[in-house]
């Protein structure tokens, strides 16, 4: 045994001998060229090729690094057997990331790829400005040569593409808001913003089905429109005018549309604008993927119809401040400093300026569309334009189902009639019905019943109006006739005595 003992001793001193040796004639860069000249000869006999992508390139964080990383959390929550598990800052869902040195397998259009998550421990770093980890990571991608030109023209951008949709759905929508007089917030920012947590979806809007199946189909080909609105050189922007009598849920719709995309909303406050130039700027901070509103436009500033307003245009000058600053505008005492034109608004949907960013949505509400300028109603500034009417009966339906949790089979037949006959000459909107409908959503049957009654109440009352309307309209329609029979000789006797002036100068010149 002895003898085992020492023959091993003294082939680990041999060992020993030839590793110091070795040390001395080959020294590291020749070891290290030595390698890597056999890497690259056995790779010439591999069918595979790899890519590494490492956590920072440089002393900058690598974008494809924390894509990949995102992109790969869904696919490792199903297949993956030791997790590790983040939260950002800002974000709803928890996501799902490879542990150190595992890997997983993906396919993209059925090329199969396999990713590799490396840690090693980094070297021992001098002073720097910007101290490095302690560890260092990447990912390597594994692929087949013959698959090299398809990975790298198509698999990365799709990443990256997945990656940025994975971090809008998880990361929370933020409700924006102007800052008070124009002033900057302590980022140099002129908009405020708290998270967007309103719950309305178009599951739970109250709405005819088929046209919020055309609002939804709409918006859907917006989002997914980038190569038809570059194909037809048109800038990536949409605008929706939301109008009717107030109550009819238009702010629901606004929130439903940023639950359905994922958009972050601006809430734009007109009157703590003061002229053009701000609210360009206020347009450049905007960020993309996000809707740009303006409720009730009628009355934020003085942008009404300017054929209603130019009575006598022969009248006005240059110096008149409706003039200088351009038509709609709000100067002085009324305004209070605000100088925001017509031509300015128009700019900012439609303008060079509304092209500084893509994929935004434009959405204006009014309770009174005649008294906006035909100018800003058109296609190009409101592609669509959607009535928000009262309350009819498919509406009715989903509103009973959000409030009560009734189905149509859960009530009666002959009140589902009397339901259907009355509602649509009720006129009354989701926000009334709802209110109905929430004082006693412990009680269903009552529930229905005081609904049934308010509307056959609102539908009598209606009933009386619009007989009382008819009776003064024919009045209105009489009185009229009647100013027109005695006025009538007025202007013929107006026309003819300048005719007997004419005359009478005349014969005197003879």
């Amino acid at each position: 045994m002895k003898e085992y003992w020492a023959s091993f001793a003294s082939l680990l001193g041999v060992l020993a001998f030839c590793q110091s040796l070795l040390q001395v004639i080959f020294p590291p860069e020749l070891r290290f060229a030595c390698l890597k000249f056999f890497n690259r000869f056995f790779h010439l006999f591999s069918s595979y090729c790899y890519f590494d992508i490492t956590e920072i390139d440089g002393v900058n964080t690598n974008e494809l690094y924390n894509a990949v990383q995102l992109y790969l959390s869904f696919s490792v929550s199903i297949n993956g057997s030791r997790l590790s598990l983040t939260r950002a800052l800002n974000s709803s869902a928890i996501t799902f990331g490879l542990s150190n040195n595992d890997c997983i397998v993906d396919s993209f259009n059925g090329v199969t790829v396999l990713w590799e998550h490396i840690v090693t421990q980094r070297q021992a770093q001098t002073f720097s400005w910007r101290p490095l980890p302690e560890e260092k990571r990447g990912f390597t991608l594994r692929i087949k040569k013959r698959d090299k030109s398809l990975i790298l023209d198509s698999y990365l951008d799709y990443i990256m593409e997945k990656a940025n949709e994975i971090r809008r759905k998880n990361q929370d929508r933020l409700l924006y808001t102007n800052s008070r007089g124009g002033s900057l917030d302590s980022r140099g920012h002129p908009w405020e913003s708290v998270p967007f947590k309103h719950p309305s979806t178009f599951d739970t809007l109250a709405m005819d089905p088929v046209k919020k199946q055309q609002i939804m189909d709409d918006l859907r080909d917006f989002a997914n429109g980038q190569s038809f609105y570059q194909k037809t050189g048109r800038a990536w922007k949409r605008g929706y005018l939301l109008y009717g009598p107030p109550g009819t849920g238009k702010s629901s719709m606004i929130a439903a549309m940023a639950n359905y995309l994922s958009y972050d909303i601006y809430d734009l406050e007109l009157t703590e604008v003061h002229n053009n130039s701000e609210l360009r700027k206020l347009l450049m901070k905007t960020s993309s993927k996000s809707i740009i509103v303006i409720e009730d436009i009628d009355c934020s500033i003085n942008l009404t119809n300017r054929k209603k307003n130019n009575n006598n245009p022969g009248t006005r000058t240059y110096y008149d401040p409706e003039m200088r600053c351009g038509s709609g505008s709000v100067s002085g005492e009324d305004g209070g400093g605000n100088s925001i034109t017509l031509s300015g608004l128009l700019n900012f949907t439609d303008g060079l300026w509304s092209c500084c960013g893509s994929e935004r949505i434009f959405v204006f509400t009014t309770n009174h569309i005649e008294r906006l300028d035909p100018a800003l109603l058109r296609s190009g500034r409101m592609d669509m334009h959607i009535f928000m009417s009262y309350c009819s009966y498919p509406a009715l339906k989903i509103l009973l189902k959000n409030y009560l949790g009734c189905e149509e089979s859960d009530l009666d037949g002959d009140v589902l009639k009397e339901l259907a006959e009355v509602v649509d000459k009720a006129e009354m909107t989701p926000a009334d019905i709802s209110e109905v409908l929430i004082k006693n959503r412990r009680y269903k049957q009552k529930a229905v019943s005081e609904l049934l009654e308010a509307f056959k109440t609102r539908a009598e009352r209606n009933a009386k109006s619009g007989s009382l309307r008819e009776k003064n309209a024919d009045d209105m329609e009489d009185e009229e006739q009647e100013k027109r029979a005695l006025e009538s000789p007025k202007e013929g006797s107006e026309f003819e005595e300048p005719c007997k002036k004419e005359e009478e100068d005349e014969e005197k010149r003879k």
